[in-house]
């Protein structure tokens, strides 16, 4: 099955490639093509063409990694996974691992692609990193990872070599679909410790990577969002969503959906289920406004990853959408959230404030989020639902409406979606506008040099 499936990807990418990029050069030609010459200047960009051992071909491992997890069900529709269900238009099961998989597929709609690498403003690098990371993390060759990413630069050296030489890869840039903590491991660490070694290899230094989380010091990788499971095809989904989210009864005050916490050291998960607890049997509708103060969605064991009518119904229904850091800062909720029209509660600057700058203006978070430090909540006292009873109706409704205005930027529309939904940016978009800025930027610093 992975290998039919692989096969069917690998026509259907070429094909698209192929149409994408011929298209695109004769737009100039013709004045019925909404993306002209001049549209392009300073955004055109290079696909590089790669073996399909660094992409495609690495999908059909996707059942070889059990302590990881078999993901061979979510390849369908080009990484967004099977329909929630048989009638729905733009609702996934969507796995945030095939990020890469998704960001190729919708690439090869960009409408500045050049088949001349000399003219492009940026290359992309259609390698599955993350994926290829597997056999690494969970695989047989756990004690060879500071090989990670040395096959690739053995052929961006080999293969047309000027491509890479042009700017000593300054000018790429290339999606890894897992959090940037997983590929730092020192090179001169034996025995070797969780992780590889990509963005610690000399060899890469220079080029730009997006992750779905970034260090705190963040050399080359620039954070985007964790794919969502909502990807509208046409503006008139997309529209009814919006409506749906605006028209939602908000009966909770708020909503912690996850795992974790059931343990007697003290940490912020911990507090949220205590106090969510203590709140449900102490407080009332006549004396809150709300059916429920808190509700929590157990996501123990990644029993709701696939499956998003389990918390969305939920976050609809929500008012404050808690988001507490746990094996890592960052959250797919977080968007999850957003996509719901659900305010954001972070109680760690690096789960989102320091990371999509991109996405998520930094100057813009009061309008949107509320944020708890998470060492006043554990270890002074500090009430969440003091915190969150304190605002203001009517700022309430202020930040829901922010939180609303920002649903186009977080989330992946489906790949060939309408006219109309492409006016509206999207995570892809935003995250292509921040590479070709960033790429643009260190081109110049160089000149200067």
């Amino acid at each position: 099955m992975a290998y039919l499936t692989h096969f069917i990807l690998l026509l259907l990418i070429n094909l698209a490639s192929s149409q994408q990029i011929s298209n695109t050069e004769s737009s100039s030609s013709t004045t019925t093509n909404p993306t002209t010459t001049e549209d392009c200047n300073n955004r055109w960009i290079y696909i590089r063409n790669l073996p399909s051992r660094f992409n495609l071909d690495l999908l059909t491992n996707c059942s070889e990694y059990p302590i990881f997890d078999d993901f061979c069900p979510y390849l369908t529709n080009h990484g967004l996974g099977q329909k929630t269900h048989t009638k729905s238009r733009s609702w996934y099961r969507t796995d945030p691992l095939l990020l890469e998989l998704i960001f190729h597929r919708r690439i090869l709609e960009y409408p500045c692609l050049t088949n001349d690498p000399n003219v492009a403003n940026a290359v992309f690098l259609p390698y599955y990193g993350a994926i290829d990371s597997l056999k690494y993390l969970y695989g047989p060759d756990v004690n060879s990872s500071f090989l990670h990413g040395m096959g690739l630069f053995d052929f961006l050296q080999s293969d047309e070599p000027g491509i890479w030489n042009r700017h000593m890869g300054h000018d790429h840039f290339l999606v890894m679909s897992r959090p940037a903590w997983d590929f730092c491991q020192p090179l001169d660490n034996d025995p070797p410790i969780w992780g590889t070694s990509f963005l610690e290899l000399p060899e890469f230094y220079n080029v730009t990577v997006l992750v779905p989380e970034g260090r705190a010091w963040p050399w080359q990788e620039h954070a985007v969002p964790y794919p969502t499971s909502f990807h509208p095809p046409n503006l008139a989904c997309f529209e009814a969503w919006i409506q749906r989210v605006r028209r939602s009864r908000r009966v909770s005050l708020m909503l912690f959906a996850g795992g974790g916490g059931i343990g007697a050291s003290p940490n912020i998960r911990r507090s949220i289920r205590t106090e969510c607890e203590n709140a449900n049997t102490s407080m009332t509708k006549d004396n809150t406004g709300y059916s429920q103060i808190c509700h929590i969605v157990d996501c123990s064991n990644g029993i709701c990853e696939h499956d998003p009518i389990r918390y969305m119904r939920p976050m609809l229904q929500a008012t404050f959408c808690l988001q507490p850091t746990g094996d890592t800062p960052t959250r797919r909720s977080t968007f999850d959230a957003i996509t719901a029209g659900c305010i954001p509660v972070f109680f760690e600057e690096m789960s989102a404030r320091s990371q999509y700058r991109w996405h998520l203006p930094e100057e813009k978070y009061p309008e949107f989020s509320v944020f708890i430090p998470k060492e006043e909540v554990v270890f002074k006292g500090l009430k969440i639902l003091d915190v969150l009873m304190g605002i203001p109706r009517s700022e309430v409704r202020k930040m829901r409406e922010s939180v609303i205005e920002l649903i186009p930027r977080v989330i992946y529309r489906r790949h060939g979606s309408s006219l109309g939904l492409r006016t509206k940016k999207d995570a892809f978009d935003t995250a292509i506008d921040g590479a070709l800025q960033t790429i643009k930027d260190k081109l110049n610093d160089l000149s200067e040099q």
